[in-house]
């Protein structure tokens, strides 16, 4: 998974979940917000950030920030991914599908948030599993992470994409 430098991009962000978590202490209960962004490039760059502050502008912020930090890059076929792929991260699981053109993005909402921007417009995905939206966020940008294209592929094997395509 190598990372980008996000000085030189043109990043548009979407606020996946926000979410008032607590903290118990001695006085009583501190209350906080946990943000869940996720910012790409539209054009097969994609990232997500988690950040957490007492206001949610903070919250949100803080997320960019950390989002920016862990930028990958998607490896596209056309409008769509290569091939079928199943992202795991711990109890969420995403598969997803390559599609013709005009299908859109079948997907549900955190999962539709890193499609999009990501650039993918044609795919078909389910969210397997867990819907913890954290979760299925990472999962989405693992699955993404590991797919290869064939030129990729024909590269690691020392052959020619006609020879891997068939």
């Amino acid at each position: 998974m190598a990372l980008i430098d996000a000085s030189t991009l043109e990043l548009s962000e979407k606020v996946v979940a926000i979410n008032r978590v607590s903290k118990t202490v001695k006085g009583g209960r501190i209350m906080k917000f946990s943000a869940l962004i996720v910012v790409g490039d539209g054009n097969g760059i994609v990232g997500f950030g988690l950040g957490k502050s007492s206001e949610v502008p903070d919250a949100i912020r803080k997320g960019i920030e950390d989002a920016k930090k862990n930028l990958i890059r998607v490896s596209l076929k056309g409008t769509t991914i290569p091939h079928e792929i199943i992202g795991k991260f711990g109890a969420g699981e995403v598969l997803m599908r390559p599609a013709a053109p005009g299908t859109g993005v079948i997907a549900g909402g955190p999962v539709r948030a890193v499609i999009e921007m990501a650039g993918i417009k044609d795919i078909r995905t389910k969210s397997l599993r867990s819907n913890n939206p954290c979760n299925v966020v990472r999962a989405t940008i693992n699955g993404l992470a590991s797919v290869k294209s064939a030129e990729e592929v024909a590269a690691k094997r020392g052959k020619t994409v006609k020879e891997i395509l068939g």
